[in-house]
C-alpha cells in the first residue's frame, strides 16, 4: 500500500518490478489476489493511462466516492428502479466499487462497465434520494 500511495503504479508489473527492487518476489498470479483482497482499484489519468489507487479507508479519511466522483461523474438518468450514471472513459468501475464498499441501503447492486454504470435499487421510490447522494457527493 505505500508503493501505492508514493509511486505512480499503472500495472501489476510496474507494482511487481517496485516490491522486487524491495526485495520482495512475488508471483503474478499472488499479486493479482493481493491486490484484489487490498481492494486496489484503478482510476484514469488525465494523459489516457490509469493508476492503481487505494481502497477507501487505507489510511485516508476521506471515502473513495469523494474522492472519485468529483473527478469522474458526468451525469445520470433514471426509470423506476433502475439508475444509470455515465462517467468519464475508464471511470466506471471504480466508482462502482465505491458504491459497492458504501452499502447503501437503497441500492441492491450494481453492474459497470467502462463509462456507465446500471444501479439497481430496492424501490423505485428511492431513486431521488440516490440520485441526489451522488449529485452531492459529485459537487453537481
Amino acid at each position: 500500500m505505500e508503493l501505492i500511495r508514493e509511486s505512480r503504479v499503472p500495472s501489476q508489473e510496474v507494482l511487481r518490478e517496485l516490491l522486487g527492487r524491495r526485495g520482495i518476489d512475488v508471483a503474478q498470479a499472488t499479486l493479482s489476489r493481493d491486490i484484489r483482497e487490498l481492494g486496489l482499484v484503478k482510476v484514469p489519468e488525465g494523459n489516457g493511462g490509469s493508476v492503481y489507487t487505494l481502497p477507501a479507508g487505507a489510511t485516508d479519511p476521506t471515502p473513495a466516492l469523494a474522492r472519485l466522483l468529483p473527478s469522474l461523474y458526468l451525469g445520470s438518468d433514471g426509470v423506476e428502479n433502475l439508475l444509470v450514471v455515465k462517467t468519464v472513459v475508464g471511470g466506471a468501475q471504480p466508482i462502482a466499487v465505491g458504491i459497492d464498499w458504501e452499502e447503501w441501503p437503497e441500492v441492491l447492486g450494481t453492474v459497470a462497465g467502462d463509462d456507465t454504470i446500471l444501479i439497481i435499487l430496492r424501490q423505485a421510490s428511492q431513486l431521488p434520494v440516490v440520485v441526489k447522494r451522488i449529485e452531492e457527493i459529485a459537487g453537481v
